[in-house]
């Protein structure tokens, strides 16, 4: 019997652990994957606090680390089914275990184009966070892909480091707010293109150029050393949705407090309902929901 399990060893999930494990609590995190989440994709972290310079794997290995020296049992399964009862089970492809609480930090990932070479170039030139990796392309031309806020803001971001910025949408009017589709209009060096997508990645070992198919068929050659996919995020809670209130994005929801809809049972990260889904976050959410567990798990003796 756990005191809490986590379903997820990202940045939420492994911070959930050292705090649990802190307050003597017995502590089982199960992944899927891999330890670190997305951010071990991440080249260089500049944002986080302390660290101004970091790669996502050495980061990713340290919180690693740091959570199995606690004395965290981290066990690699995926994750396929939670029971809500007097007691939780956490249902793997191949065990099932027994706990008083779990803590849901399974992540999102990023909806991609789904085009050839796409995985090949991340890291390369394809990039799906424009705060994480901006700062590669100073002077450079980039292209931002979609037609939410989060491409908008991606846009704005990047207009300010990059020389120019092509925003494309395959649409002919953007879902993201109006005050900043007017303020990217006004911006000398973002080009917006409408009703069009990316149809395919020219590069050598780097992205070097897209190529822009627009709704009529007409085709045409970008050069540009950044493309960053700002398509939307699926996040990784379906297997959960028995036992955890999801809204019509299929994210967990969830207050700051990081309770979910089922006592006992807490989100934590890029998979819950939020408005900034940074490392920083993630890490906030992690000690949130474990130290609400505790309470939890210290209110019910």
């Amino acid at each position: 019997m756990y005191d809490i399990v986590i379903i997820g060893a990202g940045p939420a999930g492994l911070t959930a652990a050292i705090y649990a494990r802190r307050a003597n609590k017995k502590v089982l995190v199960l992944e899927a994957k891999t330890y670190g989440g997305q951010i071990i994709n991440t080249l260089d972290i500049e944002n986080y606090p302390v660290e101004a310079h970091i790669s996502g794997f050495d980061f990713a290995t340290k919180l690693y680390n740091q959570t199995k020296d606690l004395g965290a049992e981290i066990i690699f399964e995926k994750a396929i089914e939670i029971k809500d009862g007097e007691e939780k089970e956490v249902v793997t492809e191949k065990n099932t275990y027994k706990c008083k609480t779990v803590i849901l930090a399974t992540g999102s990932f990023n909806r991609k184009l789904g085009i050839k070479n796409e995985d090949e170039l991340v890291g390369k030139g394809v990039s799906y966070c424009a705060t994480c990796d901006g700062s590669f392309y100073k002077k450079k031309n980039v292209a931002v892909v979609g037609g939410g806020n989060t491409a908008l803001e991606d846009a704005l971001y990047l207009s300010n480091i990059a020389d120019t910025v092509y925003l494309i949408h395959r649409r002919d009017s953007f879902k993201g707010e109006e005050v900043t589709v007017n303020e990217l209009k006004n911006k000398d060096n973002v080009k917006i293109i409408y009703n069009s997508n990316v149809t395919k990645l020219i590069s050598d070992s780097k992205l070097k150029s897209i190529e822009v198919t627009d709704n009529d068929g007409n085709v045409k050659t970008i050069d540009v050393e950044g493309l960053f996919v700002a398509v939307g995020r699926i996040p990784e809670n379906r297997n959960f949705s028995k036992v955890v209130e999801l809204d019509e994005a299929g994210y967990a929801i969830a207050k700051e407090d990081c309770h979910t809809n089922t006592p006992g049972i807490f989100v934590a990260g890029d998979n819950r309902v939020k408005l900034v889904r940074q490392l920083v976050t993630a890490a906030g959410d992690g000690a949130v929901a474990a130290t609400e567990a505790i309470k939890y798990i210290n209110s019910r003796r």
